[in-house]
């Protein structure tokens, strides 16, 4: 019998190896799964890479993972908000290192890495120091800048249903990453709010089908905001 569903988040984390390469949905609060951080912050693993779209926010989620030291690399969009102090902190100390990827190129490389694209050429970032080093090349009368695809070794996203199936549905922009996230790792971990018994979830409603999902770890009174 199929059952994905984990007892708790910390349960669900336990292989999570150092320098292990994780990526963790969320665009800013929306979406993020703080207890699934929290769970890797009290799991241990070091020298990690983490890929999202921002760098952390205030003292929580994956703000609290950078200043527990645990993240070796940071590849995101928007390293920099009016609340990023930590990561701030750790960068202009040279104790984290960034690779910032504009947001496009990101989701397409992430998608890329689910879909199992060797590469794709995007002009976006070409002409600047972002394609610094990167092979470019003239396409119809266009430059374009070639880019390689991101893939985990986990997933850490949140959703708002599934099954034990592990097939997913989210709540509004709390959806945002997750779904490529999900398809491009080789473990993805979901926290969700509600487990519905099979045949409960409406089929069309389902945007992450359960062959994508590893592990499920219902999340009591999780809300839209991510906690």
């Amino acid at each position: 019998m199929i059952d994905k569903i984990y007892s708790d988040a910390l349960a669900s984390l336990q292989d999570v190896q150092d320098g292990a390469t994780i990526l963790i949905g969320g665009f800013g609060g929306a979406g993020m799964p703080h207890t699934l951080i929290d769970a890797l912050i009290a799991q241990g693993a070091r020298d990690l890479t983490v890929v999202s779209n921002n760098a952390g926010n205030g003292t929580t989620g994956l703000a609290a993972l950078l200043a527990a030291g645990r993240v070796r690399k940071i590849v995101c969009s928007f390293p920099r908000q009016a609340d990023s102090f930590v990561f701030d902190e750790l960068y202009r100390s040279k104790k984290i290192e960034l690779e910032l990827v504009p947001q496009g190129n990101l989701v397409e490389r992430i998608r890329a890495g689910g879909a199992g694209i060797g590469a794709f050429f995007t002009p976006t970032g070409y002409g600047t120091a972002l394609a610094e080093g990167k092979e470019t090349r003239e396409i119809d009368g266009r430059n374009y800048v070639l880019e390689y695809p991101i893939r985990g070794d986990f997933a850490l996203i949140k959703a708002e249903q599934s099954d034990r199936w592990g097939n997913l549905t989210y709540r509004m922009t709390a959806r945002n990453f997750g779904p490529i996230m999900a398809s491009a790792a080789k473990t993805t971990v979901a926290q969700v709010a509600e487990v519905l018994p099979l045949g409960a979830l409406n089929p069309e409603n389902v945007v992450t089908p359960g062959i994508f999902v590893d592990r499920v770890v219902k999340i009591e009174g999780q809300d839209g905001a991510g906690r």
